[in-house]
C-alpha cells in the first residue's frame, strides 16, 4: 500500500470523532462559540437528547457573510488574531468544530453582524457546502445541527440511550453556566423546559444550579499566590456528597476534569472528611494564558500547568485557610433535617389526651397546688447546679446545661444552644494532640509492664513489621512473639489505660492492608493517627460532670478544625433561640 493524501470529507469525519464524539460535544462546542462571540443570552434546544436536533441561539456580534462562508472551512477561526497558541484568550480557537460537525450531520448556520443590515443563510449535508443566501434574522447566530452522525451510520451504535445523552448535554451546559454567571443559559428538551438561568452573581448562579443549600453551606475561596488567583466556594465539610461529581474546577474560565486539580481538592479535605465521602466545591482558577496549556486534549477537557508544584500548594493553601477560617462552622443541612423532624413530629395527629383529674377548674387548682408545687421547690435547678460555669455570652460554643443519652452534651448559648457529641469532639481534639506531637518530633509513649500479645493473622503482623519505624514515631513499640503473634511492648501515652490495645492494633493492621500503595506517607499516618485518636476518646456511654464538659467546650474552640471529627462527623450543631421558637409556634 501506497501513502496517499486522503480525501477532505473523509479527514473531516476523522476530525469529527475527536472532537464531536457525542451530542453533548457538539452543544459545548457551539455554546462556547457563541460565548466568545460576546452573547449575553444562549437558548439550546434538544430533540432526542440531541440526537435528531441541536439548536443553539445567541445574541453575540453575529458573522458576515465572508466570514459565514469561513467558519465552516478547516482551521478558520477569529480567536488567535496574532497566530500564538502560547496566549489562548477564548474557549474555542482550533476552528476544527463547525467542520467537523458539518461532516457528521446536516447543519444550518443563519447569522447576522452587528454592523451590518442583511443576515445570511448556509447549510452543510455530510461534507457538501452551499453558498450563503440572504436570511431574516436579529443580530446573532443560530447554528442548527440535524440527525447528528447520519453520515456515519457507525458512529450511531456508540450513543447511549436519549436520557442519557440529554444528561450528558445538561451537565455539560450546568458546567458552563457555572463558569459564566454574567449570560443567560435556557435549555429545553422536546419542547419542555429543563434549565433556566439569568444573569447573576456567581453565588447566587452556584445556588441556582447546585440548591440552597450550597449557598448556606459553602464558604468563599480567595487566594493570591505569586500569579495565580483562586476564588470560588468550597463547602463545609458535613455538606458532602458520595461522589467526586460535585467539584466544579474552572481555569481561565474554562470547566476542567483534571486529576491535578482533583488531587489538591482531596488533599485540602483530608482530616475533615472520611474515605468514601467527597466534597462540594467550585473553584475558579485564573493564571496567565502562558502559563496553562489549553490544547493537549481535543475535547479541550484537560489542561497542563507549567508550574503544577506552584498551583498545587495555591490550591491546597486556599482551600486550607478558607475551611480553617471557616473553623467553628458547620452544615447548615444538620439543623434543617433536625427541623424538619421536630416540625414533622409537631404537626403529627396528637395522641388522645386522657385527663387524670376531673375537668373543673377548681379540682385542677387544687392538684396543681399539692402535687407540682413540692417538686419544683425540692428539685435541684439546672442553672443552680452550673453557677461557677462562666456566662454564655464569653464563648462560642455557650455554657453546658446538660449530658444527655450519656453521650451529647447540651450547651446555652447568647442566642440558643449547641448539642455536641462528646466522642466526636473528643476525638478531634485527640488527633489534633497527636499530630502536634508529630510535628514536634514524634508521639511521647508509655512503656507497658506487662507486654500486649495479640494473635493476629501472619500477612497483617508483616504488613505491621515492615513499618516499625513509622510506628516507632507513632509512639508504638511493636515486635514479632512467635508464629501468628504479636508484641506490643508501648503505646502513646496518651492512651495508656485509656484504650483496647489489642482492638486499637487490629484495626491499624487493617487500615494498612486495606491502603493502596500509592496513598502518600502523610496520609498513612494521618490514617493511623485517626484510628488511634478514635480508640483514645470519651466514648460514648461515659458520664461526664460539669468541670469535664466546660473543658472540652472551651478546648473545642481553640482547636483548628473543630467542627468535625476526622471522620468528617459534625461535633457539634445548633439551634438558634429563633429556631426553637418556630418549633413551638411563637414565630
Amino acid at each position: 500500500m501506497r501513502i496517499r493524501h486522503l480525501p477532505d470529507y473523509l479527514v473531516n469525519q476523522i476530525a469529527a470523532g475527536e472532537v464531536i464524539e457525542r451530542p453533548a460535544a457538539a452543544v459545548k462546542e457551539l455554546v462556547e462559540n457563541a460565548i466568545d462571540a460576546g452573547a449575553s443570552v444562549v437558548e439550546v434546544d434538544l430533540r432526542d437528547g440531541g440526537k435528531s436536533m441541536i439548536r443553539v441561539r445567541d445574541n453575540g456580534g453575529g458573522m458576515t457573510r465572508e466570514e459565514l462562508a469561513a467558519c465552516i472551512e478547516r482551521h478558520a477561526t477569529s480567536k488567535l488574531p496574532d497566530d500564538d497558541l502560547v496566549n489562548i484568550r477564548h474557549l474555542g480557537f482550533r476552528g476544527e468544530a463547525l467542520p467537523s460537525i458539518g461532516a457528521v450531520s446536516r447543519l444550518f448556520i443563519t447569522s447576522k453582524h452587528a454592523d451590518e443590515k442583511d443576515a445570511w443563510t448556509l447549510s452543510v449535508e455530510g461534507g457538501a457546502k452551499k453558498a450563503p443566501s440572504p436570511a431574516a434574522h436579529p443580530q446573532g447566530s443560530t447554528v442548527e445541527v440535524r440527525d447528528l452522525f447520519y453520515a456515519t451510520p457507525a458512529r450511531l451504535k456508540f450513543l447511549k440511550t436519549d436520557r442519557a445523552e440529554y444528561t450528558a448535554v445538561k451537565d455539560m451546559l450546568t458546567r458552563i453556566a457555572m463558569a459564566h454567571p454574567h449570560v443567560t443559559f435556557k435549555l429545553t428538551h422536546n419542547d419542555a423546559p429543563s434549565l433556566s438561568v439569568a444573569a447573576q452573581d456567581r453565588l447566587e448562579r452556584l445556588s441556582a444550579l447546585l440548591g440552597k443549600d450550597f449557598g448556606t453551606n459553602a464558604i468563599p475561596v480567595h487566594a493570591v499566590r505569586e500569579y495565580v488567583t483562586i476564588t470560588g466556594f468550597a463547602g463545609l465539610p458535613g455538606f458532602d456528597k458520595g461522589t467526586a461529581q460535585f467539584q466544579f474546577l474552572f481555569v481561565n474560565g474554562r470547566p476542567v476534569r483534571d486529576r491535578l486539580l482533583l488531587g489538591c481538592v482531596r488533599a485540602a479535605y483530608t482530616d475533615l472528611l472520611a474515605r468514601e465521602r467527597h466534597p462540594v466545591v467550585a473553584l475558579y482558577i485564573e493564571v496567565p494564558p502562558d502559563e496553562v496549556d489549553v490544547n493537549v486534549h481535543p475535547a479541550k477537557a484537560e489542561v497542563r500547568f507549567r508550574d503544577n508544584a506552584l498551583i498545587r500548594g495555591a490550591i491546597v493553601g486556599a482551600l486550607k485557610h478558607a475551611l480553617l477560617a471557616g473553623g467553628q462552622s458547620t452544615s447548615s443541612t444538620m439543623t434543617t433535617y433536625a427541623l424538619s423532624s421536630f416540625r414533622a413530629q409537631s404537626s403529627a395527629p396528637a395522641m388522645p389526651f386522657r385527663a387524670a383529674y376531673p375537668s373543673t377548674y377548681g379540682n385542677l387548682a387544687e392538684k396543681i397546688e399539692q402535687n407540682y408545687v413540692p417538686l419544683m421547690e425540692t428539685l435541684p435547678s439546672a442553672r443552680a447546679e452550673l453557677q461557677e460555669v462562666p456566662a454564655t455570652e464569653s464563648f462560642p460554643l455557650g455554657a453546658p446545661r446538660a449530658q444527655v443519652h450519656e453521650n451529647y452534651i447540651i450547651a446555652q448559648t447568647q442566642d440558643g444552644m449547641v448539642i455536641v457529641d462528646q466522642h466526636a469532639a473528643h476525638e478531634r481534639l485527640v488527633y489534633e494532640r497527636f499530630k502536634a506531637q508529630m510535628a514536634e518530633g514524634g508521639i511521647a509513649r508509655q512503656g507497658l509492664l506487662v507486654p500486649e500479645i495479640i494473635d493476629m493473622d501472619d500477612t497483617r503482623i508483616a504488613a505491621l513489621l515492615e513499618k516499625s519505624d513509622l510506628f516507632e514515631r507513632l509512639g508504638l513499640e511493636l515486635e514479632a512473639f512467635g508464629t501468628g503473634s504479636l508484641a506490643v511492648r508501648a503505646v502513646p501515652a496518651i492512651l495508656s489505660g485509656k484504650a483496647n490495645i489489642a482492638k486499637l492494633i487490629k484495626d491499624i493492621a487493617e487500615e494498612i492492608v486495606e491502603q493502596d500503595s500509592s496513598i502518600k506517607l502523610e496520609e498513612r499516618i494521618n490514617s493511623v493517627l485517626s484510628t488511634m485518636a478514635c480508640h483514645g476518646s470519651v466514648r460514648s456511654g461515659r458520664r461526664m460532670n460539669v468541670e469535664e464538659m466546660n473543658a472540652l467546650l472551651r478546648a473545642m474552640e481553640e482547636t483548628e478544625k473543630s467542627a468535625y471529627c476526622n471522620h468528617g462527623r459534625p461535633t457539634y450543631v445548633t439551634l438558634s433561640l429563633k429556631d426553637i421558637e418556630k418549633l413551638f409556634h411563637r414565630r
